[in-house]
């Protein structure tokens, strides 16, 4: 597209985003939590409603599967509008692992019919999905999975445990990877199959973590029932299906968490406030202004680097082994922004309730510990690492085939 055409294209999103999103909705992260408070929860559906109809809530996703069929620089140009007034698109969170995992996924491996079924439900934000992917017994080494799916004629009947099911207890659908012959080697023999959660054969139980509000889950199959329709992929072939799909994870976590919505003071005027600045306006401490200099450089490269990795991939929609470099520098600058925000804050800064904290600072304390996570789920910092090393830069496989 050129520069032209695409300049039009933002002076039409941004007319289009004044008309249509609710004033109501301003600086809020949306689509995570459900509303609490009517009017918000009515304009929030509304928004919704607006950006399904318009195909935004997967923008690139093509017309057919309730996207818009727009390339990655206007989808880009919608993301800085809304963002220009406060603005976000409340779709992906809604529906948990569906954009963002799911639907690309079935995009690359599902039939025409599989598309057809799901892709709308989950680009208008109406169908949640969640991943039945680690058991107690398999986390990193996935392979290692118990969980299985019987032919019974015309469907699979599952039996087994899940864990860290984010968002199980409260989603329509799950993609379940399942070993579907036993007696095939340790990569081989596994499915990935496509079941509704609401059936007496699925049970959830939610996990409660140290940061209080926890998405995750443990799942149970007691003879659930999956579709032989609903099979992604070839029978058996399961392992390359989930690679893929963990490379779109990887791909979608890519991006350092940063400012919330609306949050305008930056981390430099925070470390000034609850720290103190010299005369010349430097922050007071020497140290803590070192590291903090040296993290928002770390920050800077990690946004460059997503650009370079998506212009060089420009044209080609295949998701490289580039997604866990960038995953693993995201979850160092999550978590060392998170690190530098409580230290500064002092005694404030391990708020957990209470008046004597703010709003903020409660979050702050929640969101360093939460972060915690990050180095684990996708794929743990150290599996990360492996991948590099074999698919980047070529060194010898020392771990495990597949």
């Amino acid at each position: 597209m050129s520069s032209d055409a695409l300049a039009t294209f933002r002076d039409d999103a941004k007319t289009w985003i004044a008309e249509n999103f609710p004033a109501s909705l301003k600086d809020k992260p949306l689509g995570f939590e459900e509303e609490s408070d009517p009017k918000v929860a009515a304009d929030l559906e509304s928004w919704r409603t607006s950006l399904a109809a318009k195909g935004w809530g997967a923008p690139t996703w093509a017309k057919e599967y309730g996207g818009a069929g727009l390339s990655q620089p206007e989808a880009r140009v919608i993301a800085q509008e809304m963002a220009k007034v406060g603005a976000s698109n409340p779709i992906p969170p809604m529906t948990g692992m569906g954009i963002t995992m799911v639907g690309p996924t079935l995009l690359d491996y599902g039939s025409e019919e599989q598309r057809a079924r799901h892709l709308p439900g989950i680009a208008s934000g109406e169908v949640r999905w969640c991943l039945g992917l680690s058991e107690p017994n398999a986390g990193s080494d996935l392979a290692s999975l118990r969980a299985k799916a019987e032919d019974k004629g015309d469907h699979f009947e599952l039996n087994g445990q899940k864990i860290w099911t984010s968002g199980a207890d409260i989603s329509h659908w799950c993609g379940a990877l399942v070993r579907t012959d036993p007696n095939a080697k340790k990569h081989d023999g596994i499915s990935f199959v496509m079941l509704p959660m609401d059936q007496p054969g699925v049970e959830t139980r939610p996990i409660k973590l140290i940061a209080g509000a926890s998405p995750f889950c443990e799942t149970f199959f007691n003879n659930a029932r999956a579709d032989k329709s609903d099979l992604l992929g070839d029978l058996n072939d399961g392992w390359n299906v989930i690679k893929r799909l963990l490379q779109h994870e990887r791909q979608s976590q890519t991006k350092a968490r940063g400012a919330p919505v609306g949050e305008a003071e930056t981390l430099q005027a925070q470390a000034k406030r609850y720290v103190g600045e010299n005369p010349d306006g430097t922050l007071a401490d020497p140290d803590l202004r070192m590291r903090l200099a040296n993290h928002l450089i770390q920050a800077k490269a990690h946004s460059l680097t997503i650009a370079r990795i998506t212009a060089e991939a420009r044209g080609n929609p295949k998701v490289s082994a580039a997604a866990s470099i960038l995953k693993n520098s995201a979850t160092e600058v999550a978590q060392t922004k998170s690190e530098l925000l409580v230290e500064m804050m002092g005694a404030q800064g391990l708020g957990w309730e209470g008046s004597e904290f703010t709003s903020d600072e409660i979050a702050a304390t929640r969101e360093w510990l939460s972060g915690k996570a990050i180095s684990i789920y996708g794929g743990s910092f150290e599996v990360q690492k492996n991948i590099i090393s074999k698919n980047i830069l070529g060194l010898p496989e020392t771990t495990q085939k597949g």
